[in-house]
């Protein structure tokens, strides 16, 4: 294969592209939503519910939004073969590729630079999806792929593997993306210790060794005791006017006998914590059982069956947007399902645009978030964000401009 050439994800009917006319936003007043009256100085009212074709209104949405969205998180159909009641998710594999192609190319555009999208997927689809944004996103922006622990239960009657996981597949609109940092947990913080009595606090004996091999860094060092302490096998981390000044300010010190040299890395002073690949653990990002036992407590009166198989827990969301979005920040999510990316989003003091084709739109998702505006959902992540209530939605529906109707 000569530089030129580059590999390619191919399938049945890849050239076919939709055309799309241009598209616009209607409101439909009988469905948005206000709080009456402000709860606080952060109270966001200009949320977008969308009822129809997300194709369409990701279409629509480009015209005032491109670049603007800071976090796009979507649960798409996993293309297991199952029929789902609210969503044909047995899509033909070739048929599914070029479904999400159309779309991720739009939501690309509707990224701000700063911005990345997380997809949840399951082992079906995943590895082609993975190839697919590399070729919309490029490779250079993949972040990761989390794998989070969607069950709280193994399936013991499971004939091989009992499935017990989902990806979450993450890229950025540019290569220098920074995740931003979690809080410090107690468990992040149980190494650090103060047996000497450290004015500073607690402090981690940190590393001292150089990150490559430096011949110039190799110097030995003479401790109280006489004793001459011999460099790592990289080198020490600083020059030795630097290692020495560290010394005098005590966030170098020696060992008692002399023979060792450590540094003080204070919890004072530590940033949050970096995000890990791995999602295991379910009291921190909740499970597919759990959300489903949400759902339930918002719509007593629907039947468990009427709910979503596997809707998404909002722990887990509120950690994506932990990671990727500040408040204010606008959030997108164009397969919204029961809505919880919006209801997380609100809670969190976000902006976020929701759309979602089913009727459920109304039946769901409408008095999902008229329950979160008027403060009665407290269920979630509510007590863990202190939320109250407060904020609103516009609901909107995509108009094409050429055929002049409703979509």
């Amino acid at each position: 294969m000569t530089k030129k050439q580059k590999l390619e994800l191919t399938w049945i009917g890849k050239e076919k592209r939709p055309k799309l006319e241009p598209c616009i936003l209607l409101e439909d007043t009988s469905l948005s939503y206000h709080a009456k009256q402000r709860h606080s100085e952060n109270d966001i009212f200009d949320n977008i519910l969308i009822h129809g074709d997300n194709l369409l209104a990701l279409r629509a949405l480009e015209g005032e939004y491109a670049g603007e969205v800071k976090c796009i998180f979507i649960d798409p159909p996993y293309n297991t073969g199952s029929a789902f009641q609210h969503y044909d998710d047995g899509i033909e594999h070739s048929i599914w590729l070029g479904l999400m192609r159309d779309r991720l190319e739009i939501l690309k555009r509707l990224m701000a630079n700063d911005g990345s999208i997380w997809i949840t997927i399951d082992d079906n689809e995943a590895h082609y999806l993975k190839v697919l944004c590399d070729e919309v996103f490029g490779r250079k922006n993949f972040v990761a792929n989390v794998v989070w622990r969607s069950s709280d239960a193994s399936n013991n009657d499971s004939k091989r593997f009992s499935v017990d996981h989902n990806h979450i597949i993450v890229y950025s609109k540019s290569s220098d993306w920074l995740t931003k940092a979690l809080p410090r947990t107690e468990e992040a913080n149980v190494h650090y210790k103060n047996p000497d009595n450290d004015p500073r606090g607690p402090w981690f004996a940190g590393n001292l060794s150089s990150p490559k091999p430096r011949p110039n860094l190799r110097y030995k060092v003479k401790s109280p005791t006489g004793c001459l302490i011999g460099p790592p096998a990289n080198g020490w981390r600083w020059k030795e006017e630097t290692l020495q000044e560290m010394i005098g300010t005590k966030e170098i010190v020696f060992n008692t006998d002399g023979t060792k040299l450590m540094k003080k890395t204070y919890l004072s002073v530590q940033a949050g914590l970096s995000p890990s690949t791995l999602w295991g653990d379910i009291e921190d990002t909740g499970h597919n059982r759990q959300a489903k036992y949400e759902l339930k407590k918002l719509f007593p009166e629907f039947q468990t069956s009427d709910l979503f198989g596997t809707p998404k827990p909002e722990r887990l969301i509120k950690k994506i947007l932990m990671i990727s979005t500040n408040p204010g920040d606008l959030v997108l999510d164009s397969f919204a399902g029961s809505g919880t990316t919006g209801a997380v989003a609100h809670k969190m003091r976000r902006r976020w645009i929701m759309v979602e084709i089913g009727d459920h739109c109304h039946t769901h998702i409408v008095p999902r978030l008229k329950k979160v505006i008027n403060g009665e959902d407290q269920g979630g992540i509510s007590k863990a964000v202190q939320w109250k209530g407060g904020g609103g939605f516009r609901s909107s529906c995509a108009v094409n401009l050429k055929k002049e109707k409703i979509i």
